[in-house]
Parts: C-alpha cells; structure tokens; sequence
C-alpha cells in the first residue's frame, strides 16, 4: 500500500503532466486497490486485435483508429475486471486449497501443451517466464470460479420470454428462396487435368442418370467437404453459393441432376433435392436459439451486475 499512496501523491503533484508519462510503456493505466494495469498490459492485449483490424479497415484510416480505440478500452475494463475479481478472492473469505490449484495448473499444461517442455519452448518463442505463465493460469482458474460462484448458472428462460422475444425480433428469422441441395466437388489441380475431370464428372453424371445413388457417387468420388454426408448441403440460400452454381441451382426443380458444371478450379455436378420459397422461420424452428440468445443476454446482465457490485466497494482510479 505504502508504494500505491506514493504514487498516488505523485499523481496529485504532477497534475495533467501525468497523462502524458502515463503513456509510456510501463506507465499505469489504472489502480485497482493496491494492483495496477499498466499501458504494456492493454497495449500487449490490443496488439493482435489491431493486426487483424489493420487488414480489415486498411485504407479507412479514421475508422481503424476508431476501432483500435475501442478495442484498446474493452481491454483495460477487462484487465480492470479481472484485478476486481482476484482482489475480491484476497479479501472475500475464498479458499481454493493451493494443492488443487496446481492440479488443475498442471492439467492445464498437459492439455494445452503437452507436458512442460513444450510449455517452455512455447513461453521463450513469446517472451513469457514460465514462473509468470503459472501465475497467469492460478489467476485464471481463481477467476473462472468466482465467476462460476457468483453468475448463476442455472438461467431459466420462460416459455412466454421466449415468445415475446421471437414476435418482436421475427426479421431476424426471415430466410430467402432455398434449395435443399447435394453436390459433388471434383477439384482440378492444373488445367491442364480439366479435361480429364470433365469427362470423370461426365461418367458420374451417366452412372447417377442409370440410377445410381447421388449419395453413393459424392462419397465415393467427391473432394467437397459434405462428401461423408453424401454431398449433402442442406438448405442453403443464393448467397451461400458461387454466382454460377446459384444460377444453376435456382433455376432446377426438385429431383433434376444439374448438367457438369464449371467454377474456379473445380467441376461440380447438383442435385436439387427440393425447394422453398422466401419465408420466415416458425418459432418451433428457432426456439432452441432464442432460448440459447436470452440465456447469454441475461448472463451477460448478471456479469455486468456482480462486476458493479464488486466496483462499489473497491478503489479504482483512471489515468
């Protein structure tokens, strides 16, 4: 404590001089009691997220900067959070015995790495000591059961919720014109093999034509990621689709084998298995989902509620 009140005492003395040396890369981001989040932590966790945001908004420069800010934030309050739960571990009468924390550290390791030699190649490649990972993961494990004592798990959702939600939110559910299609994929590596491709889906397409089963041909012949399931898509909509295939898909009846089929590096052949025009799905349909959409708001409210709790009766000061 006697190092936070000097600091804070430093804080007061340097007035607004202080938000600027706070963003240096061991400057403090916020106090938590007598725990600090520093500029490295957020910056740290912000650093993969901005990677990924540079690709997405590149050219957008506002924008990008806009959401590297955003995310910036979301990461101190996590950070933030995550000291609130652990100083409310210290001080809220817990006990997790010390022996099952390094079970369940050690399980960690194994699982995720495979044993601690893997562990430690792993650690250097980012620059972590294995002594701070340990600590990470004990932190980690004291976090997921606060939060497990703490946020009901048990939410039941009423059947009249799960109504209401569905009538007020029924354009969510629309779903345009569907084919309920199979497919079989047959890839062709250079063109110069198109050739030969084209005339193996030709010879498919003759044995399915004879009366051989669609199912049997895609298992046996295609290279699509449906082939264990017999080619079979399911219903999907126009978008789903390559430009070309949509158009061919869409224009068949149910029943019909589509001709072979060109797109990309790859020959197709299709079978409309039955259609559905625009409608909107019926609740029995997407009961399961609401429920599943209500459980995680009413979590996530709930979270929210025990973190202000835990706010309230603990010191927290922003730089």
């Amino acid at each position: 404590m006697k190092t936070i009140r000097a600091l804070l005492v430093a804080v007061a003395l340097a007035g607004l001089g202080l938000s600027v040396r706070a963003q240096t890369i061991n400057g403090i981001k916020a106090i938590v009691h007598d725990s600090v989040v520093t500029f490295q932590e957020v910056e740290t966790y912000t650093a993969e997220a901005a990677k990924v945001l540079e690709r997405q908004y590149r050219g957008q420069p506002a924008v990008l900067e806009r959401e590297v800010e955003k995310t910036r934030i979301e990461n101190l309050e996590e950070r933030l959070e995550r000291q609130l739960i652990l100083h409310d571990f210290k001080t809220g009468g817990y006990n997790i015995p010390e022996a099952i924390l390094q079970e369940a550290v050690d399980e960690d390791i194994r699982s995720g790495f495979g044993g601690r030699e893997k562990l430690i190649k792993t650690l250097q490649a980012r620059g972590m000591t294995y002594e701070k990972f340990r600590q990470q993961a004990r932190e980690n494990i004291i976090i997921t059961a606060l939060r497990g004592k703490n946020i009901s798990q048990e939410i039941v959702v009423s059947p009249h919720r799960i109504e209401s939600y569905y009538l007020a939110n029924r354009d969510k559910y629309k779903v345009e014109d569907e084919v309920k299609l199979r497919m079989i994929v047959l890839n062709k590596p250079v063109e110069s093999e198109a050739g030969s491709v084209r005339k193996l889906a030709g010879e498919i397409r003759a044995k399915i034509k004879e009366g051989a089963a669609f199912s049997q041909m895609a298992d046996i012949h295609s290279q699509g990621t449906q082939r264990r399931e017999g080619g079979l898509w399911g219903w999907v909509e126009k978008s789903v689709l390559r430009p070309e295939l949509a158009a061919a898909a869409f224009a068949m009846k149910p029943g019909e084998l589509s001709d072979v089929l060109e797109a990309g590096n790859a020959v197709y052949l299709m079978l409309v298995e039955d259609k559905r025009a625009a409608h909107t799905k019926a609740l029995s349909e997407v009961r399961d989902d609401v429920e599943q959409t209500l459980r995680s708001v009413e979590h996530k409210r709930l979270e929210k509620d025990w973190i202000e709790r835990l706010k309230k009766k603990t010191f927290i000061r922003y730089f």
